[in-house]
């Protein structure tokens, strides 16, 4: 139990809610049951005052083979079961440091801020690099967060961090030295309609040769585009930047 509380940090205890707190609830669940049943991505809701998941959708990737019921009983001790020592002190360490920035936010303002970085799942059978990103759902009258949605997805890297905090609506993001503890203020790329359209048949599933014909372009013209595409993203592959412009919604 002192290993799991390490995932509570003092900064973020909810000790208590006031009945207007616990009422703004509601019965938000049955939303995002019905949000899981269209989507591929894993989602599970974190309550930061009884230190345990109430959520867990039905979505394999997150699983570990078990069932949502079992997930959630295990709470934050399947991630002790299922994460490399290694990862976990990266993640221990990304929600301390993740807190101090929270808390430097203005209170109306939290509820626009995500987190997201990477870290692998060991299945038993195989080991998952996978994305996780967090976000407030409900914010105490002290600007703690009482409850967070979680969604994971396949991650586009191949190595464990890449941390990145980002606020609804704005053209920048920060993104964390975890060894220093900085974070770097990084100003978001921006395509221009070409670019974007390049992107939008990729993610249909378009060849370059069909892509081609369809912008009425060369071959050799398209190579062009996805090369400074892939530039000016820090990118190495058309995986990578479809990963990129849907994580700050560019499409």
């Amino acid at each position: 139990m002192d290993e799991i509380n390490r995932f509570f940090s003092r900064k973020n205890t909810v000790d208590f809610l006031s009945e207007e707190e616990y009422a703004q609830s509601g019965n938000y669940l049955e939303t995002l049951r019905a949000v899981c049943r269209l989507s591929y991505m894993s989602m599970y809701i974190i309550d930061y005052e009884r230190k345990e998941f109430e959520y867990v959708s039905d979505n394999p990737l997150f699983l570990c083979n078990h069932s949502p019921s079992e997930v959630m009983a295990m709470g934050y001790a399947f991630y002790f079961k299922y994460v490399s020592k290694e990862d976990l002190e990266m993640l221990i360490r990304v929600n301390e440091i993740g807190f101090d920035f929270f808390n430097t936010i203005p209170l109306p303002d939290r509820k626009n801020y995500s987190i997201s970085y990477d870290f692998n799942l060991h299945t038993g059978t195989d080991t998952i690099l996978i994305n996780h990103k967090l976000t407030p759902i409900f914010i105490t009258s002290e600007g703690k967060i009482w409850k967070a949605l979680c969604v994971v997805s396949l991650s586009s890297h191949d190595v464990s961090g890449n941390v990145l905090l980002s606020k609804t609506g704005e053209d920048s993001f920060w993104e964390l030295d975890v060894a220093r503890g900085v974070w770097n203020k990084i100003e978001k790329s921006t395509l221009t309609e070409r670019e974007l359209h390049t992107v939008r048949l990729h993610a249909q599933g378009l060849t370059i040769s069909q892509i081609a014909d369809k912008m009425c372009i060369a071959i050799d013209t398209v190579k062009f585009h996805r090369r400074k595409l892939f530039d000016k993203l820090n990118v190495r592959n058309m995986g990578e930047a479809l990963a990129y412009v849907k994580n700050n919604k560019l499409l």
